[in-house]
């Protein structure tokens, strides 16, 4: 692979002549880290609250997920594979298993963070218990399962970059096709594109958790 005379206008002659390709790369990479940590959200959330709640049922949630977590992102996937077979929904379903540590442990902590006060005070003007979760909470707590999901898909961005070794798409098809043709533009314009959706989704989220820490604090949270 010829990278050192590389330069910028080959890239971009390059990924001009393939846009169509790399576009639908792109949007097939968004879908699975979309879907993946959804499906992590919809089912972190009501497990972070469950482990909030009950510190017997925390300890085998977060120890199960922690288990997922630290399984390298290959070795899950392949497992997966070899039950599920090849394409994007093994990619996806190793997605929602991998995000949700992050997303199940911040939702946890920052409903167990609240001041009781908080909590005292809705119980004394009659909120119910599911009340004072929804409108107490929630609220007070949304920092905190938003750094769980910032968290969660940044590190699915990365993962779906190996997805075509079990079959998936996205970018990652790039990236590996130039590996195996010694293409470095190829591998460029695949890997370029990944790292810049993390930075944006990573800024974006990071920015929506700052705004929603203010407003806790404008509203004396």
């Amino acid at each position: 692979m010829e990278a050192n005379h590389l330069t910028i206008m080959d890239l971009l002659d390059y990924m001009g002549r393939n846009a169509g390709m790399l576009w639908e790369y792109f949007w097939q990479h968004v879908g699975m880290v979309l879907t993946g940590t959804g499906l992590a959200f919809l089912a972190g959330v009501p497990l972070g609250v469950l482990c909030a709640y009950y510190p017997a049922a925390a300890k085998i949630v977060l120890t199960a997920t922690n288990i997922l977590q630290v399984l390298p992102s290959l070795a899950m996937l392949v497992l997966l594979m070899l039950w599920l077979g090849l394409g994007s929904d093994t990619v996806i379903v190793g997605l929602f298993l991998y995000s949700l540590n992050p997303i199940v442990r911040n939702t946890c902590v920052g409903l167990q963070q609240i001041d009781a006060s908080y909590v005292e005070a809705g119980r004394g003007v009659g909120m119910s218990p599911l009340q004072i979760l929804f409108q107490v909470r929630f609220p007070l707590s949304l920092t905190y399962l938003m750094s769980g999901v910032r968290i969660a898909a940044v590190i699915a961005i990365g993962v779906v970059t190996i997805a075509p070794l079990v079959g998936g798409d996205g970018l990652g098809r790039e990236i590996y096709a130039g590996i195996n043709n010694q293409n470095s533009l190829r591998i460029y314009a695949g890997a370029i594109p990944a790292a810049l959706l993390a930075i944006a989704t990573d800024i974006v989220l990071g920015g929506l958790q700052r705004k929603l820490r203010l407003d806790n604090r404008k509203s004396g949270n």
